[in-house]
């Protein structure tokens, strides 16, 4: 579900109109992130880390508002719940695209995401099925401990949903770490909002 956000009353519509007309809108930024006690609970609770940590970025996505926003023929809708489309890796180290429902229940999520998972090594291609509008786009470089990141990007596609991608979780000395870039379209959030994210983020990898 969805509703219109009433732009004439919204303290921001100076903001998304400015912003909205740019060939290049989306801003982002790399932080580190600790993932030692997550990478133990996941461990504790037996789901994948890959599972875990995309789990946790879906509350906070969806436990803030203007991640929860897009742009729809020029209107800015909020959707009640985001889901995820994350990269999925083939056996023959091609990619499909997924859609892993969120729930707020960690089991439910993982049983999601397990699913999806096994039914993108039975596709071929990056379009594997019709996808929503209320998703965040998802990737992760297990490979990479990037300090910086970047997107292939159409401008002239219509695009105005977050994308968060994770790289290699470093050890040293007991404490793990990965890197994470967050990409976001400055009309509809600015640097405060990626700020509330990013600290509820690593606040729900520390419980």
């Amino acid at each position: 579900m969805k509703q219109k956000l009433n732009l004439e009353i919204w303290n921001r519509k100076e903001h998304f109109l400015f912003f909205k007309q740019m060939e290049e809108p989306f801003f982002g930024v790399t932080i580190t992130v600790d993932c030692t006690k997550a990478y133990e609970k996941a461990k504790e609770l037996g789901v994948s880390f890959f599972t875990y940590y995309i789990h946790k970025t879906l509350v906070a996505v969806n436990s803030i508002e203007p991640f929860r926003y897009r742009i729809l023929n020029d209107e800015v809708y909020i959707f009640d719940r985001i889901d995820v489309s994350s990269t999925i890796l083939r056996e023959d180290k091609t990619f499909g695209f997924s859609q892993i429902k969120y729930s707020e229940h960690l089991n439910e999520f993982a049983e999601n995401t397990k699913n999806e998972i096994a039914r993108i090594q039975t596709t071929t291609g990056l379009f594997t099925r019709e996808y929503s509008e209320n998703l965040i786009h998802f990737s992760a470089l297990p490979w990479i401990n990037f300090t910086s990141f970047s997107h292939a990007r159409s401008f002239t596609w219509p695009d105005s949903c977050p994308k968060i991608s994770f790289g290699k979780m470093i050890d040293e000395n007991g404490k793990k770490t990965m890197s994470m870039s967050i990409h976001v379209h400055h009309g509809l959030m600015d640097g405060y909002h990626v700020g509330e994210f990013v600290d509820l983020f690593q606040n729900l990898l520390n419980q």
